[in-house]
This record gives structure tokens, sequence and C-alpha cells, in this order.
């Protein structure tokens, strides 16, 4: 009797809190006051601080987070000022892709990951990349290993040291070795661009990341879910799986990796198209 009392508690409070939220947003919306605006941005506030945290396990010790931390807040900020709930996205999800977006740009301004880290994360991908065209699918870390001429504990460490570049790539620009730049982060809308072309190309991109999540190994599939889609830290995944979470950042860093050198060649026209965005 006393746990349904407490859960018909805490589905009040709930309620009461999203009435409390939908009032604040319904104010804003017919009267976008200043008053009304920092409520809203307190009132998701843990939003940033959640990202943040997740984003700060990746990162060396000599990152700023408070540098950080005022880049969520700003992005936080956009989104309050952005969001448009006639596009079907809850704010949370908007939010988290506007904060997470105002710190990655933080990092690429601090230019925090060294040189000699992105080239070896390229030099992963074009072997992943050479590999599948031979193979005709994914290459298992083993294949990878003995292609780049390393034992599977070397190639193990290789993925410990390129795991800062892993971890933010796909919502980080890159740069090619021609100089053009792209993002796997534009998988994600952004509805403050109308511009048709750009529609269509994330639209297309998105279908071409979705393609490749369903030819990885299940279990980097599950992690990428659990981390990108449920939002659990690296922690509580090894926890899951019953692997060290060492082991869980590897398996992280090789399917990013997998992502994102099987999306470079498709732009570049080497890799054929996934059936679910080819055109008849």
């Amino acid at each position: 009797m006393s746990t349904c009392c407490e859960t018909s508690t805490e589905r009040v409070s709930k309620d009461d809190t999203r009435r409390a939220s939908q009032d604040l947003w319904k104010r804003y919306h017919q009267q976008a006051d200043t008053h009304t605006e920092n409520d809203l941005v307190q009132q998701y506030l843990p939003l940033v601080t959640s990202i943040l945290g997740r984003l700060a396990m990746t990162l060396p010790d000599h990152v700023d987070h408070d540098d950080l931390q005022s880049a969520g807040l700003i992005g936080l900020l956009q989104a309050v000022r952005n969001y448009d709930p006639s596009n079907g996205n809850s704010f949370e999800t908007y939010a988290r892709v506007r904060i997470r977006g105002a710190m990655l740009d933080e990092l690429r301004r601090m230019d925090w990951v060294p040189r000699t880290v992105h080239e070896k994360a390229r030099k992963i991908q074009q072997t992943m990349g050479e590999l599948e065209q031979k193979l005709g699918r994914a290459p298992t870390e083993a294949e990878v290993a003995k292609a780049m001429g390393l034992s599977v504990t070397e190639y193990a460490k290789l993925l410990d040291e390129v795991r800062p570049a892993a971890f933010v790539c796909l919502d980080a620009t890159t740069t090619s070795e021609n100089g053009d730049t792209g993002s796997l982060y534009e998988v994600v809308a952004d509805t403050t661009e109308d511009g048709p072309a750009e529609q269509a190309s994330r639209h297309e991109l998105k279908h071409v990341v979705l393609a490749r999540l369903k030819e990885l190994p299940e279990i980097q599939r599950k992690v990428l879910a659990l981390y990108y889609g449920e939002d659990l830290h690296l922690r509580e995944i090894a926890e899951v799986f019953g692997l060290t979470e060492s082991r869980i950042c590897q398996i992280h860093s090789q399917a990013i990796l997998a992502i994102r050198s099987y999306v470079q060649r498709v732009e570049a026209g080497i890799a054929g198209r996934p059936a679910a965005v080819r055109t008849s």
C-alpha cells in the first residue's frame, strides 16, 4: 500500500511539473519576456550539467570545464529562443543537440585534440575503408589490426589513443585531405536552416548513417544506442555487458570510426550508396 501511495505521489508530482512547464512555454510563446525566458533556462539547466558530465569523461585535464559550461548555457539559451514545437520534436531532444553542438564548437575553438591523434584516427579509417572494399563488409577489429601490422592488443591501445577524436566525431566538423569540410553532426536537422539543398543533404546523410549502423556488429550497435540514445555513462554500459569501461571505449571508437570511414567513402563516390538512399 505504501509503495502504491508513493508511486501515485510521484505521478502527481510529474504531472504538476509537466503542467508548469507547459504553462511556461505557453506564456513564453505569447510574450517572450526576459523573466519567462530565464525561468525556462533555469528549468533545463540539468541538461547542460548532464551533457557536460558525459563529454568530460573523454577530455584531458587541461580542458577548462567552465568554458564548456558557459558554451552549453549559450546553446541552451539559443535552443529556448529557436525552439518550434510545431516540428514535432520535444524541447529536451532539440536542446540536447544545440547544447552538445555549442560545447563541441568550443572544443574545436580550443583545438584540444592533438594533430597526431587526428592523423592516427584517419589512418584507421583509411584501413577500414580499404578492407571493406576488399571484404564487402565491415572489418573486425582483428582484421584491421592485422592490416595495420599490429597485434590485437596494440590495436586496442591505438583505439584508446584516438578515443578523444572518436567520441566527438559524430558531431565535430571533419576536414578531408583536400581541405573540404563536413559534419556528421548534421544528420540532426537544425530548424534554423531552411535551405532545401541543405535539408536534402542532411536527410541523405542521415539515411547513410542509419544504413551503416545496421551493418555493424550487434555489440557496437548496442553500445552506440545506449550511449547516444539512452544517455548511459560508459561505466553503466560496461556493467550492462559485464565488460571493463576501457573495453566499451574501444568498442565505441571502432564503431564510430567505421561509420565515419563509410560516410566519407560514400561522399567521395568510392562506396555504393545503401539501398535506403539510392535513387531510381
